[in-house]
């Protein structure tokens, strides 16, 4: 098994040394070598890259991202430094972005608090105190008001049972009490859904709807379409997606984001990037099962330049 190389870093062996003194390179004198430093951020980890920063300070005493931020520009800017981030900041950096200023973008607390497991969220709301000096839960709270604050402050315990085990009679008592929250006394106990959908497992919550579809005779996004509306209606939805098939609710957000006029970048840019040591591969495969098209073709005709050779090449 020893020499099996299961990713092109492996391969030709880590150099944290050998890619800072790349980069470096790449970046000097007159003009850019993009296709160097596409080559070097899209074939290491996330961890390899933290390592690459470090030997980049220590040899040439400056920050490689403040390199960067000079070199590029434009989406592919925002996508190089945004791989230069352990997952964990760039995803609290996201949050902040969407909480500061005018209003909120609230489609950003969902996606990454609604599909993050209970470490990832530890690590996002220590990567945000340290990043920003701030306490994340204080802030989501500052910024979203009723149920929707509710659940979202019932995911940032990071408090879901994370095992495989399945309670028969758990689950149908769960969806008896889904249902007599929801059906017609919606807002009234909205407590069911935030102790359901935060706390259970995923192969527990599987065994819920299953539960509720033989009770009710619907579906369970069928009835939060029905009963709820909004940003609580986003979030129930996307944890109950998430529950069913994680990569299958990313497949999604990336179509839409490319769908139609106008490409979404800044969500495109997210998702390849968190997921890119996650489940990119499964996404990748729900992507082509749900639309016909792989999503390597989708981004190609949907991007262009360096920007569209740095993604696709994050897609391998």
């Amino acid at each position: 098994m020893g020499n099996r190389h299961t990713t092109s870093s492996s391969h030709q062996g880590f150099d944290a040394a050998r890619d800072a003194k790349k980069l470096n390179k790449a970046c000097k004198g007159m003009g850019t070598d993009e296709a160097a430093i596409i080559e070097v951020l899209s074939s290491r980890t996330a961890d390899q890259r933290q390592q690459i920063k470090k030997k980049y300070k220590t040899t040439y005493g400056k920050e490689l991202e403040e390199v960067l931020k000079s070199e590029l520009s434009g989406n592919f800017e925002k996508t190089a430094l945004a791989l230069l981030d352990l997952p964990s900041e760039y995803s609290a950096r996201e949050l902040q972005k969407a909480m500061k200023g005018i209003g909120t973008d609230e489609s950003v607390l969902i996606e990454i608090l609604c599909t993050r497991t209970n470490k990832e969220i530890k690590e996002i709301k220590e990567a945000y105190q340290r990043l920003f000096n701030s306490n994340l839960e204080s802030d989501v709270k500052g910024d979203t008001s009723g149920d929707f604050k509710k659940i979202l402050v019932s995911l940032l315990q990071a408090d879901r049972d994370e095992g495989e085990n399945v309670d028969k009679d758990l689950a149908s008592q769960d969806a008896k009490d889904l249902y007599d929250a929801g059906e017609g006394r919606w807002g009234t106990d909205e407590l069911a859904f935030n102790e359901v959908l935060a706390k259970r497992n995923y192969k527990q919550l599987r065994a819920t709807f299953q539960a509720y579809q033989i009770l009710i005779g619907k579906d369970i996004e069928e009835s939060i379409e029905e009963e709820t509306s909004g940003d609580l209606k986003k979030a129930y939805l996307t944890l109950v997606r998430c529950a069913r098939d994680c990569p299958g609710y990313f497949a999604e957000l990336l179509y839409k984001s490319m769908k139609g006029a106008g490409t979404d970048e800044e969500t495109l840019i997210r998702i390849i990037v968190t997921r890119a040591e996650v489940d990119l591969q499964a996404v990748k495969e729900k992507f082509k099962e749900k639309y016909q098209k792989s999503l390597a073709d989708t981004i190609c005709s949907d991007t262009s330049g360096d920007f569209r050779k740095l993604l696709l090449a994050l897609l391998h």
